[in-house]
């Protein structure tokens, strides 16, 4: 099931009714993302060059390289909170544009089917942040596990998997369902959720690819709400036959 709403997910991408979108969710997550590293870098450079100062001071002319070496250390630093900053902004263009990309994918691929209701704009403005500060928070703590070997890269997917399965999945089904009935078909299928998350967290990951993350995570939920909710209907037909 989620391989099949992966692989939808994956065409989705490219397909020429997304092509607007595609363009319009690239540019702004790419936009979103200098704003945010130039904010870091200035934050860091206000707090770290009085440091060094303090620390050093009065450096010599033959210590320049010091210099060096902290400007490398520096842009290191800089192109990891870069690389960590995707899914925050991934957060906020997902409460903006999920139901755009939701209703093309809809009237696409399920023509039989009616379309979602949009969620109105103040609860998805709530909505998104209260996700972006719950990805925030959970990215810190990713970021804090990333000095111990072997388990960096695991906190990272495990923490970006769970909160990104849950998030997404619920945007999707939330323009079908009420938040009750949201949570409810969450809890049933956790498992499935968790694990379609955890493939949105590796696709994430990968450097370049990951500014499409906010596309391809919601082709991938609408798909699987879709399939999810054709299950439960099946089982609950089949529960109401008798013996």
């Amino acid at each position: 099931m989620i391989v099949d709403a992966a692989r939808l997910a994956g065409r989705n991408l490219f397909a020429p009714e997304s092509r607007s979108a595609f363009w319009k969710i690239l540019g702004i997550t790419i936009l979103l993302l200098i704003g945010a590293w130039l904010l870091v870098r200035n934050l860091f450079i206000a707090l770290a060059l009085p440091w060094l100062d303090a620390l050093i001071p009065g450096i010599p002319d033959w210590a320049g390289w010091l210099g060096f070496v902290f400007g490398l250390i520096a842009s290191l630093g800089l192109a990891l909170g870069l690389a960590l900053l995707v899914a925050p902004v991934t957060a906020v263009i997902a409460g903006f544009f999920l139901d755009g990309v939701a209703e093309i994918i809809e009237k696409r691929d399920y023509p039989h089917d009616p379309v979602g209701t949009s969620v109105p704009m103040g609860q998805a403005i709530i909505y998104t942040a209260k996700f972006l500060g719950v990805v925030i928070v959970g990215n810190i703590f990713a970021l804090l596990l990333l000095l111990i070997p072997g388990v960096n890269v695991a906190a990272f997917l495990l923490v970006n998997g769970y909160l990104f399965g849950r998030e997404f999945f619920e945007f999707a089904a939330m323009r079908y369902r009420s938040e009750g009935e949201v949570r409810q078909m969450r809890s049933r299928h956790s498992g499935i959720i968790f694990m379609a998350g955890l493939l949105i967290a590796a696709f994430l990951s990968i450097p370049i690819v990951n500014l499409l993350t906010p596309l391809f995570a919601a082709g991938l939920m609408v798909h699987l709400h879709k399939m999810l909710s054709e299950r439960d209907d099946e089982f609950s037909l089949s529960s109401r036959q008798p013996v």
